[in-house]
């Protein structure tokens, strides 16, 4: 649990200073565009300045510095217009389509609308002219820049943290596997000596009543070892009874558990066959049983209910037990997750994997509500 929280606090944090990093990117941009939106717009009335200089000039006055200034603008679109609205002439505008005059028009609207737009008065009070501009490509490309730049940074990240997420989940299935096959591995030599002594007492004491009961523990603990076995590998998966695999898990969980624990099952009524590998759907559903159990302190009841809808079969366990916070809905799943003072919280990891990767189903809580009962969903392909 503390492990999870400690993650949950570095993906946050991560999150925190991504957010903060796109927020001064912004903001500086947003400041350095209004720096250089002012510069241009300071440019345009030197230039503007130049061009009424140059019309109310004198045939024998010097012109070359406010020519110099006019053939300096070569970056910011530019159409002057006389004060009957006529086009005069225009700078730094690449026309797009045959209708020139239509398409400088509309450009020019466009650079009016958006406060871009110079009075350039002439020695005669009656004619004037309109100078329009707008924002040069560079200043239009820094604009949009910084918003590019936190796309390809947030997919950059997401790409980082899909890679660490799909490194750490396989690093974690290795260790599963490892221990759960190593844990096969170290039954086996005691199961098969257990078996062997059992064979003894059998034929030594053939009316003892304890010796079948105790053939009924080896065994289960053989079915045990070839559960861990199964993890890693892929398993078979074979045509059986659903309803009869859950009644046999039922009545186990039943004989072993406190007569103050109750089970209700709520089956179809009738044989439904499914694909399943039974050792391990049995297991998903004793780990179901034995959290319930425990939500309950051994007292209380719970509901097996199994029904058929379309492509599905949807098996609901429900308890009435402690009941789990919303918040921990998805966490209950994560491996290391438990609430128990003993356990490694590997059981509902376990029971994920067998039922989502082993099996192509899902396995879901539907609902729980604190000091009422929680009820798990297991939902499986016919």
């Amino acid at each position: 649990m503390e492990w999870i929280n400690r993650t949950r606090a570095i993906k946050l944090t991560l999150i925190i200073v991504a957010v903060l990093i796109g927020v001064a990117s912004l903001v500086f941009s947003n400041h350095l565009v209004r720096e250089l939106s002012a510069e241009e717009e300071r440019r345009m009335e030197v230039w503007t300045e130049a061009m009424r200089t140059f019309n109310n000039a004198d045939p024998d006055t010097d012109l070359s510095l406010v020519l110099t200034v006019i053939r300096g603008n070569n970056t910011i679109p530019v159409i002057v217009m006389d004060n009957n609205g006529a086009i005069d002439n225009y700078s730094n505008i690449a026309i797009h389509g045959t209708d020139t005059l239509g398409y400088l028009m509309k450009r020019a609207s466009s650079m009016r609308d958006a406060g871009h737009i110079i009075r350039m008065d002439m020695s005669d009070p009656d004619i004037y002219y309109d100078v329009c501009y707008d924002d040069s490509t560079l200043l239009k490309l820094l604009a949009v820049y910084p918003y590019i730049q936190i796309a390809v940074f947030i997919v950059f990240m997401l790409a980082v943290l899909f890679a660490l997420l799909s490194m750490k989940r396989s690093e974690q299935n290795r260790v599963w596997v490892g221990l759960s096959k190593e844990t096969a591995h170290q039954l086996g030599t005691p199961i098969s000596s257990l078996m062997a002594w059992s064979e003894i007492l059998r034929q030594n004491y053939p009316d003892d009543e304890l010796i079948p009961e105790m053939n009924k523990d080896v065994k289960r603990l053989q079915m045990v070892a070839e559960r861990f076995s199964k993890v890693g590998s892929a398993p078979e998966l074979t045509e059986g009874d659903l309803n009869e695999s859950l009644q046999r898990v039922m009545d186990y969980m039943r004989r072993r558990t406190s007569d103050k624990v109750s089970f209700v099952y709520k089956g179809t009524g009738h044989p439904l066959n499914i694909r399943m590998n039974g050792p391990l759907l049995e297991w998903v559903m004793e780990n179901l049983f034995k959290n319930a159990i425990d939500a309950m302190d051994g007292q209380g009841t719970i509901t097996l209910d199994v029904t058929s809808a379309g492509e599905k079969v949807i098996i609901d366990v429900t308890d009435t037990g402690k009941g789990i916070a919303k918040s921990h809905f998805k966490s209950v799943f994560s491996p290391g997750f438990t609430t128990k003072k003993r356990g490694w919280g590997l059981g509902l990891s376990l029971a994920k994997r067998i039922v989502e990767e082993y099996h192509k189903g899902h396995i879901y809580v539907r609902r729980s509500e604190l000091g009422k009962g929680t009820t798990f969903c297991v939902e499986l392909k016919k």
